[in-house]
């Protein structure tokens, strides 16, 4: 009896939000104040008005707090209690990438340099005004999470680093400029990726790479066995002197492109199932042995691919030094250009970024929560394989 009657007072209420302007928002304000009732009665160990031995605390009214969701924003009556205070849970939970956002959108308005696109933005997320205390308080908090991130302590050994670049279009003393933005992304010890870091460069130079991976040293990196990269120039360069020891792997994937660029579009195809055939022999003498017949057969037809297949083989066959480990892991950037999909995703929405600062802290905050699920799942590379490889490199 008692379940029917819970059953037909929710579907009266479901009835109710259907007659709403917006049922979905009204159900989802309902349904945070219910938690918040629940949550405040389990804190306090007792009802609304209930006497009982066991209450931890007294209830002081409310208070109205606004509260911006992807459904718009909505104003949530939320219980004071007398001492200790009360925030929701689901307001503390909030993810980072969320109010990141939130606030470049926030931060464009406020420093004048808004878009029709931006403008079309905040009213699908149902943000209503623009305040400078929200923006004061989201950035203050963001601030010290991405910077303590950027600046961690690293730990001495990082086997494997993806390196790339990213350009976008940021907001730099009144102009709107092509930046660069270097993300570095590693495995440690335990076969787990980990993001090292996101800094932004005016250039894609072996200054501006060298600046980056000396800092990377000063937070505490001193070994790398192997960087793979595609073929900037100043990038190899910059690995090859700031990391001794370490190899070079050249992505077979950006190194394809390069040479494919040099094959007419008719034979693209046909030439592309021949040449991928390379990084898929069993070890490094099968691909050299099977390379050097490629090159005897397309040479004449396609001399420039020979030439440029020729000049990078080498370089893009470095991962056939560590036989131990799945070639597909290493042999590419892969694993980063999906990271750089995921940025591009979030921040393709904003266009124009306001500052320098205000693309790090979005895009940091996003890649904050990547790194703390890749730090509590599965490995990347199994961690025994790595410790057998210490054990090789040390006899």
């Amino acid at each position: 009896m008692a379940y029917q009657n819970s059953t037909v007072s929710f579907e009266k209420m479901l009835l109710k939000f259907i007659t709403d302007e917006d049922p979905m928002q009204s159900m989802l304000k309902w349904l945070c104040e219910r938690l918040m009732e629940t949550e405040v009665e389990n804190k306090l160990c007792a009802e609304k008005s209930q006497r009982n031995n066991e209450r931890q605390g007294y209830r002081s009214g409310y208070r109205v707090r606004r509260f911006d969701t992807r459904m718009g924003t909505i104003y949530l009556m939320v219980p004071k209690i007398r001492n200790g205070g009360y925030i929701p849970f689901f307001v503390e939970t909030k993810r980072r990438s969320e109010a990141a956002l939130m606030n470049v959108i926030q931060e464009a308005y406020i420093n004048g340099v808004s878009t029709r696109k931006i403008d079309k933005l905040t009213k699908t997320l149902g943000i209503e005004s623009i305040s400078r205390s929200q923006v004061s308080a989201i950035t203050k908090d963001l601030n010290q999470q991405v910077d303590a991130f950027r600046k961690r302590k690293l730990e001495a050994t990082y086997p494997i680093l993806w390196v790339d670049a990213l350009y976008e279009r940021i907001r730099d003393n009144q102009r709107v400029q092509n930046m660069a933005v270097f993300v570095v992304t590693g495995i440690n010890l335990e076969g787990k990726r980990d993001i090292l870091a996101v800094e932004p460069m005016y250039e894609e130079s072996a200054a501006s790479y060298t600046k980056v991976f000396e800092q990377l040293k000063e937070r505490g990196l001193e070994n790398v066995w192997l960087v793979v990269s595609d073929g900037h120039k100043g990038l190899v360069k910059a690995a090859r002197e700031t990391f001794l020891g370490c190899s070079w792997q050249r992505c077979k994937v950006h190194f394809m492109r390069n040479i494919l660029a040099t094959v007419s579009v008719k034979s693209k195809k046909q030439f592309a199932e021949k040449l991928k055939q390379i990084w898929l022999q069993p070890d490094y003498e099968s691909a050299k042995k099977y390379a050097t017949a490629f090159m005897n057969d397309y040479e004449l037809k396609y001399p420039q691919a020979v030439k440029v297949l020729e000049d990078g083989l080498e370089d893009s066959l470095q991962f056939f030094t560590f036989p131990e480990i799945d070639s597909r892991k290493i042999s590419s950037t892969n694993l980063l250009e999906r990271l750089n999909k995921e940025i591009r995703r979030r921040t393709k929405v904003v266009g124009i970024f306001p500052s320098m600062d205000a693309y790090i802290r979005l895009v940091t905050s996003y890649l904050i929560e990547y790194s703390e699920d890749w730090s509590s799942g599965r490995s990347y590379i199994n961690p025994k394989i790595i410790t057998d490889l210490i054990a090789t490199k040390t006899a």
